[in-house]
């Protein structure tokens, strides 16, 4: 490797040392967050932001309380794969009801730690000033090691899993040894719906709210490690497309023993997208049905298990789950749900049914509720830019409350009683401020190493669906001097790459200094254009995305002299991987080169609730299914492919590119395999770095001249 991967390893991707995990507690005065102490320390502390003074403060190093590595539980590190985490040291925190306390699990060891707010004494004159003390951590006595910790209301309580049972400390043991998993999400939920926990408690302290899984019905996958032999495999339950989902369901489990299972129409409505406790005598909870086309909000009463209907959310393709924090019911009552404008325009809030703004806004996250309005992120230019929004929800007129109109930023919000957590991502960095309801400004500290590179790519939307792309060029590039192409995306549902979010042009520059023009598509299907433009790819992963990818590369062609179109590799790694398989396989004439990294090959092989969202169920739909598959392709196969997939993969089991591979095999086609041990789908550790020095051999020698 040269330096910058090497650099771009030992940083995490440019990542260790930046805070992350923002919290408010203590109505707003509390700011709590990790981060490690420099570029190069991959060990993330919890800290907290004082907003009465603007110090920081140390709570909890993870090397004082275990110093030394020590293995992980095995739903934790399923977990960490599922929220996408690679840090070491504390991964994530709970904060009791009043934001006054955290807890954390560490090795499988449980941990709290409190800060309190202490009345300092006033100067002569001079009026006291808030300060606060914070404890040292404390080790709590758990009954094994400890999966997704959480605090009651004062911190007095603690709720934990260990072993697939949900138990308390103090107290012990309170869910029922009847064979099911308890407190946690299960793959769906934790994967594809937002949901990433299992048990919730009650404000009173006392009860708690807790997720049943039964996986019993679900085909197990595993995983042998062929570098370990000596070593037993590793077995879960997976849902795959077409067949059984776990049964979950929601108990309130009270003192002494006391149960309720909360009632809804399970078989009809069977994902539980969200729970929340809003009083000690209601639950509100987030329902939606297998194919994703209707959403539910439920109220439910703890002591009958009753569930009612405040709002109902559908669509005829599929309820597009991009609008964090709805549905929801504000303050006064009136209930909050995602909606589109006329002819799928734009994405909208609906307040009680009434749409708020037109199709210049594209709303894409509710905040909550500032000054009496609705704080909201937004698109209100290119969809590679998004601003912070406050909208009146009476008129539906509204504010900008962060924008750089000159330069393209993604700026994005975390609110709570009146104090603002603003970021802003742009081309100089990533820059955050804590602003407080009295308009004191603080900045946390951020270690991290500065980027290496100030890119600019140059953003263009295309063809007659306004298709947003990319394009780097190597710096010091020369006009005339014809470049190969090397187009690097994902271009598959739910994510978006052309955005002015800085990290991730770092790799795409690097790529280019070697010799290359760098092209990014967001084909139809991708986020953030329009609801329209999303719902593009229903039933149709492999035409709409080789289409729009074709045709915006061309485009960007004929726009760009210097792009040589007879010279073109293409890369990517999950949905991305797709893309660059399907791209040599169905269209040779334009792509000459790939490198496809943990493709999903068989989407009859990947997991309910994803798949079924776009492509319906294969029983019903089996031609979407086989149009959709990279394996009937097989014997098409006449340009250079490199495959890479992780044998510890459990998001795309490595099954889908070795049953490719074996595919190409039997009908006599070369290719090149690379199955890496004990890489799981987020190549952490250096492996992603390693794999692109591969790569730029592979694609050097493929595309010369």
């Amino acid at each position: 490797m040269d330096d910058f991967l090497r650099f771009s390893a030992r940083t995490a991707r440019f990542t260790y040392g930046a805070p992350r995990a923002f919290s408010f507690g203590d109505d707003g005065r509390l700011l709590w967050f990790l981060r490690s102490s420099g570029p190069a320390d991959a060990h993330d502390s919890l800290w907290i932001l004082d907003t009465a003074t603007g110090a920081e403060t140390l709570l909890a190093d993870p090397r004082e309380l275990a110093p030394g590595p020590g293995p992980l539980p095995v739903a934790e590190r399923r977990l960490r794969e599922r929220t996408r985490l690679t840090a070491a040291g504390i991964g994530s925190y709970a904060l009791s009801g009043d934001g006054r306390c955290a807890v954390f699990a560490l090795h499988g060891r449980l941990f709290t730690v409190a800060y309190e707010a202490e009345a300092q004494p006033a100067a002569a004159g001079a009026a006291g000033a808030a300060a606060g003390a914070a404890r040292q951590p404390r080790e709590v006595p758990a009954a094994g090691p400890v999966f997704d910790p959480r605090p009651n209301t004062d911190g007095s309580r603690v709720a934990y899993v260990t072993d697939d049972a949900l138990y308390t400390a103090p107290g012990g043991r309170v869910s029922p040894d009847d064979g099911a998993r308890w407190g946690v999400a299960e793959f769906a939920a934790a994967e594809e719906l937002g949901r990433s926990r299992g048990h919730w408690w009650s404000p009173d302290g006392v009860t708690l709210l807790a997720a049943r899984v039964d996986e019993t019905a679900l085909q197990r996958r595993h995983f042998a490690d062929p570098a370990h032999p000596e070593l037993p495999p590793e077995d879960f339950a997976y849902p795959e497309a077409g067949g059984p989902n776990a049964d979950v369901q929601l108990w309130v489990l009270g003192p002494g023993g006391h149960r309720v299972r909360l009632d809804w129409d399970a078989e009809r409505f069977p994902y539980v997208c969200d729970a929340s406790w809003e009083s000690s005598e209601e639950v509100l909870l987030t329902v939606q049905d297998r194919l994703q086309r209707c959403v539910l909000l439920l109220r439910a009463d703890p002591a009958t298990g009753r569930t009612r209907e405040l709002s109902r959310t559908t669509h005829p393709q599929w309820v597009d789950p991009l609008l964090p924090g709805t549905p929801a019911r504000l303050p006064d009552g009136r209930m909050l749900t995602a909606a589109d404008t006329a002819g799928g325009a734009a994405r909208t809030l609906a307040l009680d049914g009434r749409l708020l703004t037109g199709d210049g806004v594209q709303v894409r996250c509710f905040a909550g509720v500032h000054q009496g309005r609705l704080l909201v992120e937004a698109g209100l230019r290119d969809p590679a830019e998004q601003q912070v929004l406050l909208i009146d929800p009476d008129t539906g007129g509204f504010d900008v409350l962060a924008d750089d109109p000159d330069v393209p930023t993604v700026h994005s919000v975390l609110a709570s009683a009146g104090t603002l957590l603003l970021t802003a991502a742009g081309r100089e960095g990533v820059r955050r401020t804590v602003r407080t309801p009295d308009g004191r400004e603080f900045t946390p500290a951020d270690h991290a190493a500065p980027l290496p590179w100030r890119v600019a790519p140059v953003l263009e939307r295309v063809t007659e669906h306004g298709v947003p792309t990319a394009l780097v060029l190597p710096r010091g590039h020369v006009p005339g001097q014809r470049l190969p192409v090397l187009v690097d995306g994902y271009g598959g549902p739910g994510f978006q790459d052309v955005s002015a979010e800085p990290r991730r042009w770092q790799h795409r520059q690097w790529w280019a200094d070697q010799g290359f023009a760098v092209v990014t598509v967001d084909n139809r299907g991708t986020p953030y254009v329009s609801p329209a433009f999303t719902h593009a790819m229903y039933r149709g992963f492999s035409e709409v995305t080789l289409e729009d990818q074709v045709a915006a590369l061309q485009a960007l062609g004929a726009r760009h002299r210097d792009l040589d179109l007879g010279r073109v590799g293409v890369r990517g790694w999950s949905y991305g991987g797709y893309l660059a398989a399907l791209a040599v396989l169905r269209r040779p004439d334009v792509f000459h080169a790939a490198a496809a990294g943990a493709a999903p090959t068989d989407f009859r092989h990947y997991d309910t609730a994803y798949t079924e969202r776009y492509l319906g169920l294969p029983q019903e739909h089996p031609e979407v299914y086989e149009r959709d598959s990279l394996i009937p392709d097989a014997p098409k196969l006449t340009r250079p492919l490199l495959l890479m997939t992780g044998l510890a993969d459990d998001n795309v089991h490595p099954s889908h590119t070795l049953r490719l591979s074996r595919a190409l095999t039997d009908a006599g086609r070369p290719h090149q395999l690379l199955a890496l041990p004990g890489v799981t789908h987020m190549t952490p550790d250096g492996t992603r770095e390693k794999l692109m020095a591969l790569e730029l051999e592979f694609f050097r020698r493929e595309l010369a001249g």
